[in-house]
């Protein structure tokens, strides 16, 4: 009898989440990652004479540059549609990453709750979203690497509103709409900003638009953060245009922006590009190439690859350079595998 109410209650679980359209998607990721001169946050312990710990705490020390990277990411989306074909949606993230201080691993955990509505070209999201820039097509291009490492907007210092993957996110509200081959966003959000070393509380907000003509693409997106500081008015902002383009085996983007900031030493234009060719074989190669005209900018370069093993599964690998302002360079490379689910 046990059996038997235990198989009923199976079945009743089970058409409930269909009903619910509850879908699972995501990626794994390992391999090595290699930094020169990495440092990091380790324990740092104090002990008496006898071996004793007498204090404890944290020290920012070089640690092993080659270290194991890592990461499990599990997106959970709930689906419903009205009879009048409006959908309303929700996604939370369940993901763990390696700490790329120490080579450590790290628990999984779930990130803030995304929801969402969408009819016909319009979608309004809400919670922990992502603006304008984080939605922006060609924002990030291609990025080489296993991990991604190298971008094309690495000059780029201003903070816009950004989907978390492992944090609660900015309770923010992201509106979209698409008519033809023209799309226009928006989003605002009550951030906390750092002005001068203090958090302030602060209002952001910013705006794209996106043309896609035959094989290219255009966007053009501004954002800004205003806070009252000292009764006065603190204001950063952001401008960035990218284009895109095909053709055949070969693909790029272009990448400038303006780029205003309350540290002076990163005030200025932000530029790079980044190209995939297909060589045929399964085979991808990538580069990328970030930079500033600002003292303090961060820039990277690198070139990246990837095989195609078939059945959602890859491998791959970068090696690259970065560095800040006038500080030391740093080579940056890795390889492993990826396969999505």
């Amino acid at each position: 009898m046990k059996k038997v109410l235990f198989a009923s209650t199976a079945l009743i679980a089970t058409a409930s989440v269909a009903a619910a359209d509850v879908k699972f998607s995501g990626y794994g990721r390992f391999g090595i990652g290699y930094l020169e001169d990495r440092t990091g946050d380790v324990n740092n312990f104090t002990t008496d004479a006898n071996g004793d710990i007498i204090a404890d705490g944290t020290a920012n020390v070089e640690t092993d540059s080659t270290i194991l990277v890592s990461r499990f990411r599990l997106n959970i989306d709930g689906t419903a549609e009205t009879d009048g074909g409006v959908e309303f949606s929700a996604r939370v993230r369940l993901q763990a990453d390696e700490n790329a201080d120490t080579g450590e691993a790290n628990s999984a955990g779930l990130n803030g709750a995304r929801f969402s509505v969408i009819y016909g070209g319009l979608r309004v999201d809400a919670g922990n979203v992502a603006g304008s820039f984080d939605n922006l097509a060609n924002y990030y291009g291609n990025e080489p690497g296993l991990e991604s490492f190298i971008g094309q907007y690495s000059g780029v210092d201003y903070s816009f509103l950004a989907y978390s993957s492992t944090g609660s996110g900015s309770n923010a509200v992201f509106f979209q709409y698409a008519v033809g081959d023209f799309a226009f966003g928006a989003s605002y959000d009550q951030a906390t900003i750092a002005f001068d070393g203090v958090a302030q509380d602060a209002d952001r907000w910013d705006i794209s638009a996106t043309y896609n003509f035959n094989n290219i693409t255009a966007a053009l997106a501004y954002g800004q953060t205003k806070a009252n500081v000292n009764s006065s008015s603190e204001k950063q902002s952001l401008t960035v245009l990218t284009l895109g383009a095909e053709f055949g085996d070969f693909s790029g983007t272009v990448f400038v922006a303006d780029d205003d900031v309350v540290n002076d030493d990163r005030n200025g234009t932000a530029y790079g590009l980044s190209l995939a060719y297909n060589l045929g074989a399964a085979t991808t190669l990538t580069a990328a190439y970030g930079d500033g005209s600002a003292d303090d900018d961060n820039q990277q370069y690198g070139i990246g690859v990837k095989y195609d093993l078939g059945g959602g599964a890859s491998l791959r690998g970068g090696l690259g350079q970065q560095k800040r302002g006038d500080g030391d360079s740093q080579v940056r490379a890795d390889f492993g595998a990826q396969f999505n689910f």
